[in-house]
């Protein structure tokens, strides 16, 4: 029986540009090495498969190469197609059950904001071959649970990093994340991630878990707007609430097709 497959761009309101992930709605639980597949075959940063469980959704995630525990765009995707396609009817929250916890989204004047749990970075001594990756010169260095998060010295530097995508992938993490203050917005970021199969992620969600709290103590704030600079670029608004962070975007869904085998 064909599975109904949908393309969404996350965090960006014009198609093409943000993040784009497959989002299957299913009718059951699927085996993973299906989903796994699959993941590899739309070969997008993410492909998320959900289905109903208790008052929401079972929702998990895949890269083309391994299953992730938390991932923002994906989720953002899921909630848009949930509403889109009249799972859930527009006042309704969408509720996940994932690896990372309960999480939620709701709709909100345009913007789809996400409550997710804040991932504090500490400080922490680099490995040598972190400095050598990146290639420019490092003023914070901190690591979470999932990720290194790197400040560099300007908005400039992080736009024309070019990092050794290869020394990069070899580090013990999902990925490492790099940032600075921005003119524009409160600060700019990029993330890479070649050992989970992406060497640069176009907007990262669940990056800014980590990058919300340590702007908002930089800059003494709560609320932020953020500017991830990858080739494709886009907006995420952020809000730091205790220990949880709450993620805004746009979504748009850009291709409906059919999975046949």
């Amino acid at each position: 029986m064909p599975v109904r497959i949908v393309q969404v761009d996350a965090f960006t309101s014009k198609p093409y540009a943000g993040n784009p992930a497959a989002v299957c709605v299913l009718q059951a639980a699927a085996e993973d090495v299906w989903m796994r597949n699959v993941a590899s075959e739309m070969n997008l940063s993410e492909t998320a498969f959900l289905h109903r469980e208790h008052d929401g959704y079972r929702l998990r995630w895949f890269t083309p190469a391994v299953e992730v525990d938390l991932c923002g765009h994906a989720t953002l995707a899921s909630a848009h197609v949930l509403w889109a396609d009249g799972h859930l009817p527009p006042d309704e929250a969408a509720v996940f059950y994932t690896r990372s916890g309960k999480l939620t989204c709701i709709q909100n004047n345009g913007w789809i904001e996400m409550d997710f749990p804040a991932k504090v970075c500490e400080r922490a001594e680099p490995p040598k071959q972190l400095a050598e990756a990146l290639g420019a010169p490092m003023r914070w260095i901190g690591r979470n649970q999932f990720d290194y998060l790197v400040e560099l010295a300007d908005e400039d530097a992080v736009r024309e990093l070019k990092p050794n995508h290869q020394l990069l992938g070899q580090l013990p993490v999902r990925g490492v994340i790099v940032c600075a203050r921005s003119h524009a917005y409160d600060f700019i970021s990029r993330f890479f991630a070649p050992g989970s199969g992406i060497d640069e992620d176009p907007v990262t969600g669940s990056a800014h878990c980590a990058l919300a709290p340590y702007w908002a103590d930089h800059l003494g704030k709560a609320e932020m707007t953020a500017y991830q600079a990858s080739p494709r670029g886009g907006i995420v608004k952020v809000r730091v609430e205790g220990d949880r962070v709450k993620l805004s975007g746009q979504a748009v869904t850009i291709l409906i097709g059919e999975l046949l085998a």
